[in-house]
Parts: C-alpha cells; structure tokens; sequence
C-alpha cells in the first residue's frame, strides 16, 4: 500500500474530489485549484498508477483578438467598409485612407486582400468590384454571423457552429505566425475526463480514514509560533525517507546549448552560415524577395523602423535597379510583374530586420556556390503581442539549397530532417500556404506535447522574379524555421518566454 506520507496536498485534493464522483473532468477537477496546479497532480497521480484517463476530446474554439474586439464595435472591418465604400461610387485608394476608423496599412491590407481574391479591381486609379458575390459575403453576412456573435472579450466559440463559409474566413484570418494583427484567434483545447484506478480507490478509502484534507501545514513558521496559530492545527506527516536535495553543478543554458547544436548539425550536413547586421534596409528585408510595397503581406511583418539614421544613403546597383525592374514589369524574368511604380525612397527606409529571408536575398546577390547550401541563425524583430508562443524578437533558422537537380520534394524532406531531428518532434505535418516570394509554398507543423500543433515556419521554391534579377538561374528552396518554437518542442517547454527565464529552479531542470 502507497505510504500516505507521500501524497502532496494537491493529490490528497484530487483524490478528495472522487469521493461522491465516479469520474470527473479537467474543468470539475479545477474547482477551487489552478489550472497549472490541477494538470500537475493528476499527472503526479497517473505516474503512481492512481488515476486514468476514461475520455479526452480536443476542441477547437474561436475567439477576437484586440483588433476583432474593434471590429465589432465598429460594426465593420477595413473589407466590409471597403466594398461598402466602392458599392457606393468612385473611390480611390487615398480617399479611404482619409477615413480614420481604420488606420492606412489595414485599409492597404483590406485592399491587397481583396484584390488578390479577385473581388475588387483598379479601373483608372478607382476600386471597382468585380465580383459582386463574393463581394456581398463581406457586405451582408460577415458582421452579424461572425464579430456581432462575441459579447465580451472572455466569448470562446466553436468553430463548428459556424458555417462553411465563415469558418473558412476565420482559417485564413487567424492569428499565425507573425499575424499579430489578425482580428481572430483559434485555441485548440484538449479536454481529459479521468477515473481512480483500483488502487487510486483503496488510497482514497485510506486517506478518508486518516481524515486528510491536503489543508495540513507541511511547514512550521516563527510567526506560527509566535502567534500560537499552530495550536489545533494539522500537520503533514513528516518523512524521513525522503531523498535530501541534489547536489547542484554548473550547466550551459539549455537554450544556448540547443542554437549551438543546431548549428553544429547544420555545418556537419554542409551548410555553410550566412551572417548580416541586425538593421536592414527594407530593398533586403522585403523588396529584393519580391514582395510588393503595397502587399498585405507586409502587414505580416511589420518592422521596428530605425529613426536616426532613416534611410541608407544609397541604392545598392546593379541588384536595385533589376528587383525593381521585375517590381514594375517583371523585367527579364517573363513575369509580368506587379504594375505599379516603385518608390525607391521607401526601399532605403532602414529597419531591424523582420526576416531570415533577408540573409538569403543577400546571399543570392553575393554570386553563391552552385549547388550550394546555406544556412543562418538569424535574430529577428517584429512588434507582436507577446504570449505562449509569440516574442517581439526571435531567432529564425533560415536556409537556402540551390542547385539544378533542386525541386520541392528536396525542401519537404529536409523540413522533415529537421522537425525530427532537430527539433526533436514527434509527429510533423505540412499545410499549404502563401508567400509573395515562393511558389509552391508550405507551412511546417510539429506536435507539441502540451500545446498541440504549432507552426515553426513556412518554407517554398524562390519564384524567378526573386532569384533571377539577383543573378541567379537555378532552382532555389528556402524556408524559415522558428528556432524559438523548435525548441520549445525540444526542450519540453510551453511558454516561449520560459527560454529567456531567470528561475534558476527552471532552467537547472530544463533538459
């Protein structure tokens, strides 16, 4: 029989809760205990073959972020006011930028978006809608079927209740990697129901009978003593079996150690590193990888901007002149380009780099080995809202494989080496997804074991408008990985912010 001496408070509680319950739920369990305390002891409890899970269900809720929280009160979004707008008369883009219920780069974003689906269009400098159908899914159901359903900012919803339409809206309008200004969030939440095993039953026939509460005082205080509060009190039982405390020996940083063996695998696969400066001007950061200085998705990375000095002092020739070259008409690549003029003044704009990507652009202009592989350990910057798998400032592992027998199934073996190996995960998948400089591209997930799936970055083939005016003619895959995130995976860790923790408890017992 189980030595009652060894059961912590929180398991006598745990156990406590089964006196009148056959089973009892996550969410029964946290009555009057913490979350993180509950998920603790049923834990303790399960490793001693006390406890067993009889049910568990994953749900996926959906809740606004601050800038859905706006929308709603506003009754609109930057889309909706947008093709409302249009609906109406002649409308150019400088005069819904004059509208201040929504600031310019979510009315430059809505119009990026919109014109990407093919709703709206330009006809002499004026937004036309293209597509009235599509356009009045914007106009008539998105409000009231989706922001107008969220009371408070506490509303979790499933994304079941929702139609086929809208929950695909919310898909693509979740927060994800570097969206920090996304309206929507989805959680992905596991709920467990749990039973006493036989044995969990026989010790709790036992602690009934010795009256515990998991109220004892398991430590007696000076002001205890001194306010005589000790009297009638109960106390846990001392026991002297107890192992005494570890001896305690220097150690790396766990995640200091975790960069330094990432790169050690990577040079021995025979990468060679690239490295950069942590300020960029926004011709490397962006424009020289083919994103457009109108694009939504710069939206997705958004930069710290450098204020003294602004702006480099020159373009960098001869790679400016062709990037922007196949901006305009696509130059020499057979592309037809974005269309639009290029405005070399916002292209010098220095910024703390946003993008790995950066060091790849860089790398390509810099007449690379061909075949050739590289890699960097990249730290960047974006303004984001800091949570459980976001930081304002991260490293990226950024990679680029050039060479002619190159093509996507090199980069979706490669993404899975380094999930496996690298990050250690057990479980990897691949999700389509969309960057303006690759085609095809692909975003990697892992199986974290406490959060679930989560994204470590997207990766793709480097279109022709990128690798061509930067000198390149050969097939180039790319990707960029959150090291961040792969380690959180690799070291057992569920709060991105624990890797720069100064508990020395927690990073002594960080593997």
């Amino acid at each position: 029989m189980l030595d009652l001496a060894s059961l912590h408070a929180l398991e006598i509680r745990i156990l406590r809760a089964y006196q009148n319950n056959a089973e009892q739920s996550d969410a029964q369990l946290q009555q009057g205990i913490g979350e993180g305390q509950v998920r603790r002891a049923v834990e303790w409890l399960m490793s001693k073959h006390l406890l067993e899970v009889t049910a568990e269900t994953t749900r996926t809720t959906v809740s606004l972020t601050e800038v859905g929280r706006d929308f709603a009160s506003k009754g609109a979004t930057p889309e909706t006011a947008l093709l409302d707008r249009a609906g109406a008369g002649p409308v150019a883009i400088k005069d819904l930028q004059a509208d201040q219920r929504f600031d310019k780069g979510a009315w430059g974003s809505a119009f990026g978006g919109l014109k990407k689906d093919g709703i709206i269009d330009l006809d002499k400098g004026d937004i036309v809608i293209v597509d009235p159908d599509r356009a009045s899914f914007f106009g008539n159901r998105l409000i009231p079927e989706l922001f107008a359903r969220f009371s408070d900012s506490n509303t979790h919803i499933e994304i079941g209740e929702f139609s086929q339409e809208i929950a695909q809206y919310i898909q693509a309008n979740a927060r994800k990697r570097g969206s920090g200004k996304a309206p929507l969030r989805l959680d992905e939440r596991t709920e467990r129901v749990y039973r006493l095993t036989k044995d969990g039953r026989r010790v709790l026939v036992e602690v009934l009978k010795a009256n515990l509460t998991g109220d004892e005082i398991s430590r007696l205080t000076p002001e205890m003593i001194q306010k005589g509060t000790w009297r009638g009190a109960s106390f846990r039982r001392y026991d002297l079996s107890i192992k005494p405390p570890r001896v305690l020996i220097g150690k790396h940083h766990p995640y200091r150690a975790y960069l330094d063996s990432v790169r050690r695998r990577l040079m021995a696969l025979g990468f060679e590193e690239m490295k950069g400066s942590l300020v960029e001007t926004e011709f490397w950061n962006m424009d020289a990888l083919f994103m457009p200085q109108f694009h939504a998705a710069r939206n997705i990375h958004d930069a710290y901007y450098v204020a003294e000095p602004a702006q480099a002092k020159r373009a960098e020739e001869p790679h400016f002149s062709s990037v922007a070259s196949a901006h305009e008409s696509g130059g020499d690549t057979g592309s037809r380009g974005w269309r639009y003029k290029f405005n070399p003044e916002q292209s010098r704009r220095l910024i703390l780099r946003s993008q790995g990507t950066a060091l790849s652009a860089r790398t390509l202009a810099s007449n690379p080995n061909i075949p050739g592989k590289y890699f960097a350990l990249a730290r960047c910057f974006r303004p984001e809202d800091v949570d459980a798998t976001h930081a304002a400032d991260f490293t990226q592992a950024e990679g680029i494989v050039l060479g002619e027998n190159i093509n996507f199934r090199s980069l979706l073996g490669l993404l899975e080496l380094f999930a496996l190996e690298i990050a250690q995960a057990e479980a990897v998948r691949y999700v389509p997804d969309y960057f303006p400089f690759t085609e095809p591209s692909v975003e990697l997930q892992a199986k974290h074991p406490v959060l679930g799936w989560i994204e470590l970055g997207g990766a793709g083939l480097f279109r022709p408008e990128l690798t061509q005016p930067l000198g390149v003619d050969v097939p180039v895959i790319a990707w960029g990985l959150g090291v961040d995130r792969m380690a959180m995976v690799a070291l057992g860790i569920s709060d991105i912010r624990d890797l720069f923790s100064t508990d020395l408890d927690l990073l002594r017992n960080t593997r």
